[in-house]
């Protein structure tokens, strides 16, 4: 993922309101969200990869959830790296708690380039960052997260977080969230972040939905869990270049979190 803004523990219906866009090349190959069955890992719901074989986003049917979105920093771009889309299946299938395996991958961590990972395991939520390996279990709220630290306050995680939290005070559904998820407003060049990239790319990508030429938000994921312990996972995938709807895959799981 690219972009991300949950409220946890902080809804009286929902222990978790998430919305996701994830941003890549148009030309990278991926398949949309559905059960692993043909992997040998029929209890993982989610996108892939097909570059890589990982995903950016998954759950799986033992009560686990997890999300990455890439550390940018372009002078710390290392090559011939494994793929951090592989981090998320090798947790989602494990028998280890969220802690539990991040304990075993810190270990390894380092040998990835940048990375922002949070792992739900229905007790608790963890928040790891391999850039300065920051650990720290998530407190109830609204956050954020794009391509820097956990609620660092870029222009785009800040609106998204004040669009969400604006929107969960009262009665909304899920078209509000996508609707969120499309906004197209770029920030000021005064309130740009300094990443490494030219100043034209990094307003091209302070928007949260973005669309340029041969990148940008490829699907919008919705990650809910009631507080009877339910999940609703709803993907939105976008035709290249557009914010025009590709097709759409919804899944719920009834006692997700027993």
């Amino acid at each position: 993922m690219c972009l991300i803004t949950f409220a946890y523990d902080h809804h009286p219906d929902f222990f978790l309101i998430l919305a996701a866009n994830r941003d890549e090349f148009y030309q990278r190959p991926a398949r949309e969200a559905k059960f692993w069955e043909a992997e040998g890992m029929p209890e993982l719901l989610a996108g892939r990869d097909l570059k890589a074989g990982g995903t950016w986003m998954g759950v799986a049917k033992t009560g686990k959830w997890g999300a990455i979105t890439n550390y940018r920093d372009m002078k710390k771009i290392k090559e011939n790296t494994p793929s951090r889309g592989e981090i998320l299946p090798e947790f989602l299938t494990s028998k280890r708690s969220a802690g539990s395996y991040l304990d075993q991958h810190s270990g390894v961590a380092e040998e990835y380039n940048g990375y922002n990972l949070l792992l739900g395991d229905g007790k608790d939520l963890h928040y790891f960052s391999n850039q300065n390996m920051t650990r720290e279990m998530i407190k109830p709220g609204i956050h954020g997260i794009s391509n820097a630290f956990l609620n660092t306050p870029w222009p785009k995680v800040e609106q998204a977080k004040a669009k969400l939290d604006s929107l969960i005070s009262g009665s909304f559904d899920k078209e509000d969230l996508f609707d969120l998820l499309m906004t197209e407003d770029k920030a000021p060049a005064d309130q740009l972040p300094d990443t490494g990239l030219e100043p034209e790319w990094e307003k091209a990508l302070s928007s949260i939905f973005i669309s340029i030429d041969g990148y940008g938000t490829r699907c919008s994921t919705l990650l809910l869990i009631d507080r009877e312990g339910s999940l609703s996972f709803t993907e939105r995938r976008y035709e290249p270049g557009s914010s025009k709807t590709l097709d759409e895959n919804n899944f719920v799981i009834p006692d997700f979190i027993s």
